[in-house]
């Protein structure tokens, strides 16, 4: 296995963890789909698998990814911006 075949699969599985970590703390209570930290573990467990599923040539797969990174993007913008918008009130 190359070095390229080596880090492909350690982002595949580094992106599988953090979603299935993103999706053990919404359900357990400890996150909220509000939060900013969720956001980011779905963002880079999206990207991650996206990446892995390119190399493999699994299109179904980069295409739900992309969605699903686009709507943690998304997210994460909205929150970020009703951060900047309470702060600036003060």
């Amino acid at each position: 296995m190359s070095a390229i075949e080596l880090a492909v699969e350690v982002v595949g599985w580094a992106g599988a963890l953090l979603i299935l970590a993103g999706y053990v703390l919404i359900t357990t209570g400890r996150l909220t789909g509000k939060s900013l930290s969720y956001q980011l573990v779905n963002v880079l467990g999206a990207a991650g698998f996206a990446i892995n599923g390119w190399w493999h040539r699994a299109l179904p797969s980069v295409a739900l990814n992309i969605v699903w990174l686009i709507i943690g993007a998304i997210a994460s913008w909205q929150i970020l911006r009703v951060r900047g918008a309470s702060t600036s009130a003060m």
